[in-house]
């Protein structure tokens, strides 16, 4: 067997494990954010939980160790570390999750406190950090009746168990883990996975339920006048919980940072209205509350309620008068005159512009033709001045030229 949990000072962090041990799981509880701790076999040789054998599994968190070794060697054992004085070294060689059952019946959108325990050896493991090193899953899996709602919801993963002292848990690390479930799924039959988990060891539980539909009801009635301002809240109760124990409480959110609580605390039927508080500004509106009772058979339950909307909107604008009709039609008129009048400016404009411009075009053409026709005429003139004088001079030359014979003598 494996020695009861001891005390860490009392035996200077050592403890013997016997021959009929075949595996055991040391639980260990460190100053917090110290570093693992060494392990020292009884051959001298050591362990790190970044190096040992492949049958020994290493969880370490920020403030503990959980090792599991198979075939433990016998003989006396030692830890090295920053180990806590006066805590126990708990060496445990069977663990198993104790989980509480969910009730019945068990309703849509309910708040429920459930709890759960790490058991080592059929006692509660209670060491500080333990949350660290062991995860914990809270999964619905729907059984798939035609009927259901959840006939196609599969499986979902509704939340965790923990152990920080925060939500709906009552103390941090007192060994005692509580369950938050997101209970808002389609109604129907379920199998409840919890899962406890790590490096280590994976342990489960696992139970049918059936989630029943909202024995408390709550809905948003409009006024016959759309501006009065005014809605009503319908609340309605079936025989599953006690009329005189049944309270509402809600919060009406709206513009302009409208926050107002509203409580019910008598319900006189199982049927009855309750005027809400006028509104006088514009917008859209939400309603979100819950409702506390006790149910037929005496459990008390907390319902979250689903949430309600409703819009007060601005009365339409009233019809123009024939006074208003005519002068938007004497304003579009002479709008529509004074566009016409602009729209011929610019096509007169345009037009005299683009004969102006057309005109200089021409102009400037036109004179370009006169001067080169002068300068055409100019060449002309002179290359007709030198042909004649080119002739001249010619004539002037044969008249120059001696044609008498000259003598024999």
């Amino acid at each position: 067997m494996v020695n009861t949990a001891s005390t860490a000072a009392e035996l200077q962090n050592r403890f013997r494990i016997d021959f009929m041990v075949d595996s055991m799981t040391l639980v260990i509880q460190r100053q917090f954010g110290s570093a693992p701790v060494v392990v020292v076999l009884p051959d001298g040789s050591k362990w790190y939980s970044s190096r040992h054998p492949k049958n020994v599994k290493w969880v370490d968190g920020v403030s503990g160790d959980m090792i599991y070794i198979e075939k433990p060697m016998p003989g006396p054992w030692q830890l090295l570390g920053q180990i806590v004085p006066g805590s126990e070294i708990k060496k445990v060689s069977k663990m198993k999750i104790e989980v509480e059952p969910f009730p019945q019946p068990l309703f849509k959108g309910e708040r429920l406190k459930v709890h759960a325990k790490l058991i080592g050896d059929d006692k509660m493991i209670t060491i500080p950090g333990l949350r660290y090193m062991v995860e914990w899953t809270t999964r619905l899996v729907s059984m798939h009746k035609s009927d259901d709602d959840n006939y196609a919801t599969g499986i979902v993963i509704a939340g965790k168990y923990q152990d920080n002292g925060e939500g709906l848990d009552e103390r941090p690390d007192d060994g005692v883990f509580t369950g938050e479930t997101n209970l808002d799924q389609p109604t129907g039959d379920y199998k409840l996975q919890v899962t406890a988990r790590n490096n280590i060891f994976t342990r489960d539980f696992t139970m049918p339920f059936t989630l029943s539909k909202q024995p408390i009801n709550a809905k948003v009635i409009p006024s016959e006048d759309a501006q009065s301002g005014q809605w009503t809240l319908e609340l309605s109760i079936t025989d599953a919980v006690k009329l005189a124990e049944t309270h509402f409480h809600f919060q009406m959110i709206g513009p302009a940072g409208l926050n107002l609580p509203i409580s019910v605390l008598d319900m006189t039927d199982t049927t009855m209205r309750v005027a809400l508080p006028k509104v006088v500004e514009y917008g859209s509106y939400r309603i979100k509350g819950n409702a506390v009772s006790t149910t037929d058979k005496g459990r008390e339950i907390y319902i979250d309620l689903h949430e309600m909307f409703f819009n007060y909107l601005r009365p339409p604008e009233p019809p123009p008068s024939a006074e208003e009709l005519a002068a938007k039609a004497a304003a579009k008129a002479a709008i529509a005159e004074e566009k016409a009048r602009k729209n011929a400016i610019f096509w007169i404009i345009t037009v005299n512009v683009s004969m102006l411009l057309l005109g200089l075009i021409l102009l400037v053409i036109w004179r370009k033709k006169q001067s080169l026709s002068k300068a055409l005429a100019v060449a002309e003139l002179k290359m007709a001045q030198e042909k004649n004088q080119n002739s001249s001079n010619r004539k002037d030359d044969l008249d120059d030229i001696d044609l008498s014979i000259p003598d024999d003598n």
